[in-house]
């Protein structure tokens, strides 16, 4: 299995529109319509990437890489934004489609349910019926990918990842004490700020920052991430996040159990969102389910500079799966 991220793995960024939303989407591999790829070519399974929050998928671009190299670039490995977290830079042209019907549909899309519903209307718009699906979520992407299979059991969804998992008691979580009463309680304080501080920046300013602190974190970025100091995008970062506090709370063991042998849960041992107790109580309820400790110390925010490791362990866990496509 190749360990490292290749420089050549192309990838393709588009700018959609999805139930009405502008909606960012970047494509591992030499597949960008599936619907139009000839029956030789065509790929029998995609690799789904949902975020965590804020969903600015450029960050998610090494993790995606990775595993496409892992898995010998047999698969196309998509990553989707969050709705209402993707800036379109200037002259960028975002691309439509006749079915996308959904908008009037989807009732608060910025928020949790609606983002759900947003990745829904996405595999059914843009992926054929008969096109198998992993899907990866991380963090609360792990709580949109069980809502996923709750919702749309005819998915053809053969194994779904969730890692570092927010499913259950977010606020009472050490990060969930701190944050609850900023995103729950002074938000608007945070609207504010964000739109006085951040709005009158010119967008060369705004790149420059930005390209300073990728160099400090010793970070790099092939596409364009402005959506980091976008006021509209950071207010739905915190409305969205606002309502993971509220709504995230007991963990939906129906759904776990329906479809645990789909299942690989990851949790971090240094985690402050999902601590330890959280793998340990649901290790308890599903003792024989595929429910993995890191044994590695990698954080949360595992796609900042664990991105390899993190895939050379999915596209193993994978193996099994995709000897059989």
């Amino acid at each position: 299995m190749d360990s490292e991220i290749k420089e050549e793995v192309p990838v393709h960024e588009e700018f959609i529109l999805c139930c009405g939303v502008e909606t960012q989407v970047l494509k591992c591999g030499p597949w960008t319509n599936l619907f139009n790829e000839p029956r030789a070519n065509k790929p029998k399974l995609l690799i789904f990437i949902i975020t965590g929050n804020p969903g600015f998928s450029a960050f998610y671009v090494p993790f995606a890489k990775a595993l496409y190299s892992s898995i010998n670039g047999r698969f196309p490995v998509w990553v989707i934004s969050h709705a209402g977290h993707a800036f379109v830079p200037k002259g960028k042209k975002i691309l439509t489609t006749s079915d996308d019907s959904n908008a009037q549909k989807i009732n608060d899309i910025y928020g949790l349910q609606g983002q759900v519903e947003h990745k829904l209307a996405f595999l059914r718009t843009h992926v054929p019926k008969e096109t198998k699906l992993v899907v990866i979520g991380h963090s609360i992407g792990c709580h949109i990918n069980l809502e996923i299979l709750k919702l749309a059991p005819e998915l053809p969804i053969i194994r779904s990842f969730l890692l570092f998992p927010t499913i259950e008691r977010m606020s009472e979580s050490p990060n969930g004490r701190i944050a609850t009463p900023l995103l729950c309680w002074l938000r608007y304080a945070l609207y504010v700020f964000a739109y006085l501080l951040l709005k009158p920046w010119p967008e060369k300013i705004k790149s420059f920052m930005i390209r300073i602190g990728l160099r400090m974190m010793n970070l790099q970025n092939e596409f364009s991430v402005l959506n980091v100091l976008e006021p509209f995008c950071l207010a739905n970062a915190a409305y969205l996040g606002g309502q993971e506090m509220m709504q995230v709370v007991k963990r939906d063991n129906e759904t776990i159990r329906t479809y645990l042998p789909k299942l690989t849960f990851y949790y971090g041992t240094i985690d402050a969102w999902c601590p330890t107790a959280y793998y340990e109580d649901i290790k308890k309820e599903f003792p024989e389910g595929d429910i993995r400790l890191c044994e590695k110390k990698i954080p949360h925010a595992f796609i900042l500079r664990f991105p390899q490791e993190m895939a050379d362990m999915v596209a193993d866990w994978l193996k099994d799966d995709l000897s059989k496509i």
